[in-house]
């Protein structure tokens, strides 16, 4: 089997485990499956190496990750009627086994996701650099390969409750930056890692912010960790990134970062530092942002089935 064969031979089967969780309701475990599968597809069509799909295959693909976007969003928003439907997105099934020799109309009127980039940590850290040291060099920012981005609001529901564990509740209430007012469409980005730094849980964005004031800028939005607190592994943290629009150069960026180790669960309000980027998950070199009291302001709430 050719390499292009075993790639929608693999696009396929990750859809039919997040349709299939979907249709069982495991609804936590379809948007994770949505959401790689959606980074996959992107992957490829913005991808500026030489590729087995034709243009009009690859405008095809990024419509499939439009879908799979919709449907995520539709799952996470269960208040609202509306929304892309199971039953629509399993149209899409024979589009992908046979991505090439699919030659009708697409069969929904959507549009590509835009290519507004997240890079790597890899890669965003060598953009920055260079931006730091020539900030009118465009070199890197166009050819970098770049990852669908995840649009802000992919918070996940609570957990059920299990007698006798905990689940956490955080409200982002804010965070301190000198240059709060500059910063275009920030947002976080929440995620738990092992001591090394492997995720633990799926990731979550919280919505851009509500609003700016003075050095602040204001979320007031809950975050539910998506395992119980008993089941978190020893020396995990939860990790909290700063993430903002560059227009200049076209990408999403990471500002800054920080981190709440386990000790530090307990209920009530915590403020915590911030470190400069790139984002270091095993939280081996790290480095305040400033000297001045800038903090990311929390507020942790507790809840317990005994």
């Amino acid at each position: 089997m050719s390499e292009v064969n075993k790639t929608i031979q693999k696009w396929h089967a990750s859809f039919e485990k997040g349709t299939d969780f979907d249709s069982w309701g495991q609804l936590v475990e379809a948007i994770d499956e949505y959401q790689i599968l959606a980074r996959q597809l992107q992957k490829e069509v913005q991808s500026t190496n030489a590729s087995d799909f034709t243009e009009e295959q690859k405008k095809t693909l990024g419509k499939i990750a439009t879908c799979l976007e919709m449907r995520r969003a539709s799952l996470q928003c269960t208040q609202s009627k509306e929304g892309f439907k199971l039953e629509e997105l399993k149209k899409l099934e024979t589009i992908i086994q046979n991505i090439l020799t699919y030659n009708k109309e697409f069969p929904f009127d959507v549009q590509p996701v835009p290519s507004r980039k997240i890079l790597a940590p890899g890669e965003e850290e060598n953009l920055e650099l260079e931006e730091e040291e020539e900030e009118d060099a465009a070199a890197g920012a166009g050819s970098t390969e770049a990852f669908l981005p995840r649009a802000p609001g992919t918070l996940l529901p609570r957990l059920p409750s299990e007698l006798g564990m905990t689940l956490l509740t955080l409200k982002i209430e804010k965070i301190g930056l000198k240059d709060a007012g500059q910063c275009i469409d920030p947002y976080m980005t929440i995620s738990v890692k092992d001591l090394n730094g492997v995720d633990v849980n799926p990731v979550q964005d919280t919505p851009v912010a509500s609003r700016k004031e003075d050095t602040y800028i204001h979320f007031s939005v809950d975050v539910e960790i998506q395992r119980h607190v008993e089941k978190l592994p020893k020396g995990a943290a939860i990790f909290f990134e700063f993430k903002h629009y560059k227009p200049k150069k076209r990408f999403t960026s990471t500002k800054c970062f920080a981190f709440m180790e386990m000790d530090e669960i307990k209920p009530g309000p915590i403020v915590i530092e911030l470190y400069k980027k790139p984002t270091d998950f095993k939280r081996k070199k790290l480095q305040l942002v400033t000297k001045k009291q800038l903090y990311l302001h929390l507020y942790q709430t507790l809840h317990k089935d005994s």
